[in-house]
């Protein structure tokens, strides 16, 4: 009795699994996320390479985060160690059977979740194996982005992304129907049906690039009205308080939240520092391992950074790994040709930072001593000036708005240098 309960669970599962996918053809809520309701997810994260165990546990962890700003609650994660991946099921057979033994015994699981892109051939047999949804780390984010798109252009790009993404994944999606139509007699209309949706979606991709032009030449114009102001941009990592700073500087009301792309639509305050004005914007943050679909997708947004007189490059010092969060976002500027502008690199989040490396026993001096030496790595490290804030605590915030009112004011004096400004 238990085997058969177990089998009609399977069964259950696997016929829910099609349309539980929200990137399903034929599924009229596609863009707008994973379900709303917790779904309950396995995290599998493979260590190959020159990946090490404490690299992998922090993107583990990175996934996790993910997973909740999506809606999805961990029960486990998996790892193993592997020269390379798998080709067929990403993992080894002995992995793949843990995985599967413990999917059987937790009922509540609907998903698992790998922390590398899979082909469309790894989904359908892993799907097949463990009959749940199967889905990847470039899955998960464009789900998010789904979720989160606002305006036209968000939802543009996004749904440009998920079918650039899907492309090279239809046979994955259309195996259910191979097995429900039977083998035998049927393999030709399969076929037909995956080349008549890749037609429909490569003229999906190509009308949604057009409207992304016309946004595009839409922004240009706005920006253009915008031309005499000098531009500030906020960029950095996902989470380290982007939006928050925006708010603080701005005096506006930039929903701001602890996940993981809370921003997605670039928005723009005008700021006014005593009598000097200047634009500020707040771009959608950075990731790694972002999916490249994405990122040409979301180059429009990133404009504003590229076309911006000066960069707030936020960093969540507080993070064990803020340095290759600063990499990250180094390397994405330097894609988008943004990386020469003049740079302000804002610590972020330093309650957080002293609340978890500042022990009750050290005297002021000691960490004064600590701040002096973490200030001259990060002089010999990165390129520009520097200021340690808290924006939630507002902690030295003055200091911040002084080190932009001398940046802005120095690209206006090299914009116009024959107009007197007293500021």
């Amino acid at each position: 009795m238990k085997n058969q309960s177990r089998d009609s669970l399977r069964k259950k599962k696997s016929t829910n699994n099609q349309e539980n996918y929200n990137w399903n053809l034929g599924d009229k809520n596609r863009g707008k996320g994973l379900n709303k309701g917790t779904e309950y997810a396995i995290l599998v994260g493979v260590i190959h390479g020159m990946e090490t165990e404490e690299r992998v546990k922090e993107y583990m962890d990175e996934l996790e985060f993910l997973a909740m700003t999506a809606g999805a609650k961990t029960l486990k994660r998996f790892t193993q160690k592997l020269k390379n991946p798998d080709r067929r099921t990403f993992v080894g057979k002995g992995k793949l059977q843990e995985i599967l033994e413990y999917v059987e015994s937790h009922e509540d699981i609907s998903m698992v979740i790998f922390d590398d892109d899979l082909t469309g051939k790894q989904v359908g047999i892993l799907e097949e194996a463990l009959k749940v949804k199967i889905i990847d780390r470039s899955t998960l984010i464009l789900d998010i982005f789904a979720s989160r798109a606002q305006t036209s252009q968000a939802k543009t790009q996004v749904e440009l992304a998920q079918m650039q993404y899907l492309l090279p994944r239809l046979r994955g999606l259309w195996t259910h129907l191979e097995r429900q139509r039977g083998g035998i007699g049927m393999r030709g209309p399969g076929e037909k049906e995956i080349e008549t949706d890749r037609r429909i979606i490569r003229d999906k991709i190509s009308k949604l690039k057009d409207k992304l032009k016309t946004i595009d030449q839409q922004n240009m114009t706005r920006r253009k009205t915008r031309g005499q102001m000098i531009r500030v941009a906020l960029v950095g990592y996902t989470n380290v308080g982007k939006s928050t700073i925006m708010n603080l500087l701005s005096k506006s009301e930039v929903f701001a939240e602890d996940k993981l792309f809370a921003t997605l639509d670039t928005t723009v305050r005008k700021v006014v520092f005593e009598t000097m004005p200047f634009l500020m914007s707040d771009t959608v943050g950075f990731i790694r391992k972002l999916p490249h679909h994405l990122v040409e997708s979301f180059k429009s947004t990133l404009d504003e950074a590229k076309e911006s007189d000066i960069l707030l490059h936020v960093v969540d010092i507080a993070h064990p790994q803020y340095e290759d969060q600063i990499n990250t976002v180094q390397k994405t500027l330097k894609d988008l040709g943004a990386i020469d502008k003049p740079t302000l690199f804002v610590f972020n989040k330093m309650d957080l930072y002293r609340e978890r490396y500042f022990d009750d026993f050290l005297d002021e001096n000691t960490k004064t001593e600590i701040l002096a030496e973490l200030t001259d790595k990060l002089k010999t490290h990165y390129e520009g000036d520097h200021v340690f804030v808290s924006a939630i605590k507002k902690e030295n915030i003055e200091e911040l708005k002084d080190k932009i009112k001398r940046l802005v004011k120095e690209q206006y004096v090299v914009r116009y240098p024959y107009q007197a400004k007293k500021w």
